[in-house]
């Protein structure tokens, strides 16, 4: 649920960051009051800032502060997806939807190089895998229709995918639950919580990282007064990278809302159970509908189910537990046991069209936020052309980036809780089997 004032309390922490050892959170505050930037929040949008304002200002301070400890939040409860394809390209001002769909491209696969850069360059255990497939699986005729229908697009957009029957679905991942899937390339995985942890352990000199430091409210005027629980640190430049938060703090409230979603990940299987997952040593599922269930299968052979949406509030573990719990059921009921070592939520931000927020608020304040889902890829490669943008880098990336579309407006409450209440429910009839 949201405490009350900024931040998401959850109600168990996240099974990727449970896998690793304990981390003391940082704590390096700085000792006046004053800093030319602050960065709120440090998942992958609010390191990569920092990171690149270190890169191009070595001889300025960048202070992060983050309200919980990097790795428990929403960074390190995703799925550990790093896709570089188009997510929902539409026509606009700057051109068709093909021309955004490969301005999306070049950013997202610029954004991938670049992680894997820092991967290698720091020594980050990730997990990084580039090699493992991830499929898009229809266990409906609409489901089907659908995925047909991007995998025409892709193909025009010079994508080779591969496509897949059901019966080939089952020799690679074991279940007939699919009737139709495709093979897409240009996809990573990652340890989610490892990597945001190993991003933040390997951060310039000269950023400053606060965990457990919860911004509280926030003050404009000829510079930025942020406030928290210890102290109120005065800035130049406030970035907001706190994803759907940013409202907590009265920032971009009529342009994106707060949706929970929720994840259970197993014990490491035997390899007799894990000989029932398919061919494949390690692989990913993306369902044909957007409220359907993600699929992993990962290093160490834990099996993943991600599904199930609310609106501003978490669900309860046993009730979470029991959806995921029949939800891997139905997809192989031939497993000896459907019960979860791990069990949690994760808050991300939703856009009405699809769109982040990026760019400058007001003089001096700058977001990045509204992810959509897609934080670890999008929100690393955002952040980093943000503080390009900060600093008067121009560059073609940035000026794809600057070209995408920006969230729609959303109506306030109590409309807004109806709305979305109304179209999730239409949604989750769509989806039906996909779930």
């Amino acid at each position: 649920m949201f405490n009350k004032i900024t931040y998401p309390v959850y109600h168990s922490g996240s099974g990727w960051h449970a896998l690793l050892p304990a981390r003391a959170p940082r704590q390096e505050l700085p000792g006046s009051p004053r800093a030319r930037t602050i960065v709120v929040g440090a998942g992958y949008t609010g390191l990569a800032t920092a990171r690149r304002l270190a890169e191009l200002e070595p001889d300025q301070e960048v202070l992060v502060l983050e309200a919980g400890c990097v790795g428990e939040g929403a960074s390190g409860r995703n799925s550990g997806f790093l896709s570089s394809m188009p997510k929902r390209p539409r026509a606009g001002p700057h051109g068709s939807a093909e021309d955004e769909a490969w301005r999306q491209m070049r950013i997202y696969q610029a954004g991938t190089a670049w992680l894997r850069d820092l991967v290698q360059q720091h020594g980050i255990d990730c997990d990084w895998d580039e090699q493992s497939p991830r499929f898009s699986a229809a266990a409906t005729e609409a489901g089907a229709a659908s995925l047909k229908g991007t995998l025409a697009k892709f193909r025009r957009w010079g994508v080779d995918c591969e496509q897949l029957d059901r019966d080939a679905l089952r020799m690679r991942i074991g279940t007939g639950y699919y009737q139709f899937g495709y093979y897409a390339p240009r996809n990573t995985f990652v340890q989610p919580a490892a990597l945001i942890r190993g991003l933040a352990d390997s951060l310039p000199r000269n950023v400053r990282l606060a965990e457990q430091t919860p911004v509280l409210r926030l003050e404009h005027g000829r510079s930025s007064r942020v406030h928290t629980r210890s102290a109120v640190y005065e800035c130049d430049r406030l970035v907001i990278a706190n994803n759907g938060f940013a409202r907590m703090l009265g920032l971009l409230r009529d342009r994106m809302f707060t949706i929970y979603t929720y994840a259970g990940l197993t014990a490491a299987l035997s390899p007799e159970e894990r000989s029932k997952l398919g061919v494949e040593r390690k692989w990913g599922v993306i369902p044909a509908h957007r409220l359907g269930s993600t699929l992993r299968l990962s290093e160490g052979g834990r099996f993943m189910v991600r599904s199930g949406y609310s609106y501003e509030k978490e669900l309860s573990t046993p009730q979470v537990h029991a959806m995921l719990s029949g939800l891997y059921r139905n997809r192989f009921p031939h497993m000896a046991s459907f019960e979860f070592e791990h069990v949690w939520g994760g808050a991300t931000a939703v856009t009405l069209n699809g769109g982040s927020f990026f760019g400058q608020v007001r003089p001096g304040v700058y977001a990045s936020v509204g992810c959509n889902g897609a934080g670890v890829l999008r929100g690393s490669t955002q952040g980093r052309l943000l503080a390009d943008l900060m600093c008067g880098q121009d560059s073609d990336l940035l000026s794809d980036q600057l070209k995408l579309h920006h969230p729609n407006w959303i109506p306030p409450e109590p409309f807004r809780a109806v709305g979305v209440a109304s179209v999730l429910a239409m949604e989750r009839r769509k989806a039906g089997a996909e779930r």
